[in-house]
């Protein structure tokens, strides 16, 4: 049974695919990654994998891949692929800032004030070193805030740290202009400063974040499926301000958690999305939760609106997101950021489960097979 509810509008439906589907009597696959999904692939009825350069209908790779190999390929009408082709518009944590920005002053400018504080769901954010001088500015008002750095096209909580101090950013900067490193990343917009949320919500006094799965099949019209089954991520470490220097208590990231001297290899730090929401639920009441969850379902419209206009759209691609989501202790959710290639590799056994259901209904939902009538 799918656990994915959709969201926006159906395609209409081409006669000529799903013909020329019952016709193949198998789907050739070929996959880059060594996870869960690789799996889930091998137990898929009549899915033959192909190695090298044989021809593929199906094709689950990494980034790199699709940089190198998409603007050459020929793709016939059936061949799907699991990324968009400048997927990064909404990945990359200096590009999602720049067109929620574009498109909530649109929203102001052609609805109204009221409309664009919908789009009132991100952190303050200065992309550096183009906005330097913007980011001092909205620093200098509010002496003694937090702000968390970030590279702008690195994940699992890599190069991430918070300041207070002014001080500690002029260090980065004098560092970063002769870092050989930093030439061999993206050029000149290298990380962003993000205001750092003082107030998260907390349970046993440790922080969390959430992870939530969007699968999107078209941007034009707009066709979004979101995954009912997530996690929320904890750290390990009771939650203070009074340091700002401990990664194990400010990033949720597994990959920074499982690196912990404490950490419960067996337990890991996840609970799944449905003990969550229980949880909360007997803490706050079930029309206040319902709300959050809500609230959360307008910030995923809404940000995938922020780059309908600007994704390339191809009916060969659909991409499965992993959105970040923060709550602050008036349950507020914020949107830190969206992954395109969100790791299906698993911390526990529970894990597995759930990331090999998710990847089965992402398949299932393609339809290679041609099963589904949109």
């Amino acid at each position: 049974m799918s656990k994915y509810k959709t969201s926006g509008s159906k395609a209409s439906n081409d006669s000529g695919k799903s013909e020329e589907r019952e016709g193949r009597s198998c789907v050739r696959y070929k996959c880059g990654l060594f996870n869960t999904i690789q799996d889930v692939l091998r137990q898929r009825p009549n899915w033959v994998e192909v190695k090298d350069d044989g021809e593929w209908d199906f094709n689950w790779c990494d980034v790199g891949w699709l940089r190198e190999n998409f603007d050459h390929s020929y793709m016939d009408e059936h061949v799907k692929i699991n990324h968009f082709r400048n997927h990064y518009e909404l990945s990359r944590k200096n590009l999602m800032v720049k067109n929620l920005k574009r498109y909530q002053k649109n929203l102001e400018k052609e609805v109204g004030r009221e409309e664009a504080f919908k789009c009132d769901f991100f952190p303050c954010t200065f992309v550096l070193p183009s906005e330097y001088h913007l980011f001092v500015e909205e620093f200098n008002r509010n002496p003694g805030s937090i702000w968390i750095m970030k590279p702008v096209a690195k994940s699992q909580g890599k190069g991430i740290f918070l300041f207070r101090k002014l001080k500690d950013i002029i260090d980065w900067k004098k560092e970063s202009v002769h870092s050989e490193e930093q030439k061999d990343a993206v050029p000149v917009e290298n990380y962003v400063a993000q205001r750092y949320i003082e107030n998260p919500y907390l349970i046993n006094g440790r922080k969390f974040d959430l992870r939530v799965y969007v699968l999107v099949t078209s941007y034009v019209p707009l066709k979004a499926w979101l995954y009912r089954d997530g996690f929320a991520r904890f750290s390990g470490t009771r939650f203070s301000l009074s340091t700002i220097d401990d990664k194990y208590m400010h990033l949720t990231n597994v990959s920074v958690q499982k690196t912990a001297p404490n950490y419960n290899h067996e337990e890991g730090c996840k609970w799944e999305m449905q003990q969550l929401r229980r949880y909360l639920t007997a803490k706050h009441g079930r029309e206040l939760i319902e709300n959050l969850f809500k609230e959360m379902d307008n910030i995923f419209i809404r940000s995938l609106q922020s780059v309908q206009k600007v994704i390339i759209n191809d009916k060969h691609c659909f991409e499965l997101y992993g959105y970040d989501i923060l709550l602050d202790e008036n349950l507020k959710p914020w949107l830190i950021e969206v992954n395109a290639s969100p790791s299906h590799t698993p911390s526990s056994r529970e894990d597995y489960e759930m990331k090999f259901r998710l990847l089965e209904d992402t398949l299932n939902v393609v339809d290679m097979e041609g099963r589904v009538s949109e």
